[in-house]
């Protein structure tokens, strides 16, 4: 087996090693301790083409059928999954929506491998305060649902709650103050 080879089966089995699905060029650098961007991205392309890697997006590699949350959170960074997605898991809007929704630092709609994902752009005061933004085992930052009911009252005041029951009135009082805004703090005192 030639050394170009072996090297390559290392990054290869160094990307199926690890938890996550999905990767950025420069995570697959650092985690397989590869300086030279240019000859790994031929390699990771090498992978692609033989259909043992994927490449939903130029310049994200993800393992066969990888995590969609994963990649909602590599698509833009940094963001985070928040509102209608995380509501209607938590029980708090009712209408099913395959779509996956995030906050981050600019607002776009696109679709990736038949999987629709929304970014709605918020203030980075917000964006980067982790406070009630929970991170998995795969570095899957999601709102927790009262976090993502305050983004969604924050991004557009007169939406509809089916359900405000699962919600933390404590939790939400807590997090008011990340978002500075006199007519949100108003709009909680009227729900609750």
């Amino acid at each position: 087996m030639s050394g170009s080879l072996k090297n390559n089966n290392k990054i290869l089995l160094c990307l199926y090693k690890d938890i996550r699905s999905v990767f950025r060029l420069i995570d697959v650098a650092m985690l397989c301790g590869e300086s030279q961007q240019k000859s790994l991205s031929k390699k990771l392309n090498y992978y692609v083409h033989k259909g043992q890697l994927e490449n939903p997006r130029k310049g994200i590699y993800a393992k066969k059928g990888y995590n969609s949350e994963e990649l909602a959170c590599i698509l833009y960074t940094p963001s985070y999954i928040s509102l209608e997605y995380i509501l209607q898991k938590a029980g708090i809007v009712f209408q099913y929506d395959r779509q996956i929704s995030a906050v981050s630092y600019l607002s776009r709609s696109l679709e990736v491998d038949n999987q629709s994902y929304r970014y709605r752009k918020i203030k980075n005061s917000v964006l980067l305060n982790p406070t009630g933004i929970k991170i998995g085992d795969r570095y899957v930052s999601t709102a927790i649902p009262e976090r993502a009911f305050l983004d969604k009252l924050y991004l557009e005041p007169d939406f509809y709650f089916d359900n405000l029951n699962p919600l933390n009135l404590d939790l939400i009082n807590k997090l008011l103050p990340l978002y500075q805004s006199k007519s949100l703090t108003d709009k909680i005192k009227n729900y609750f």
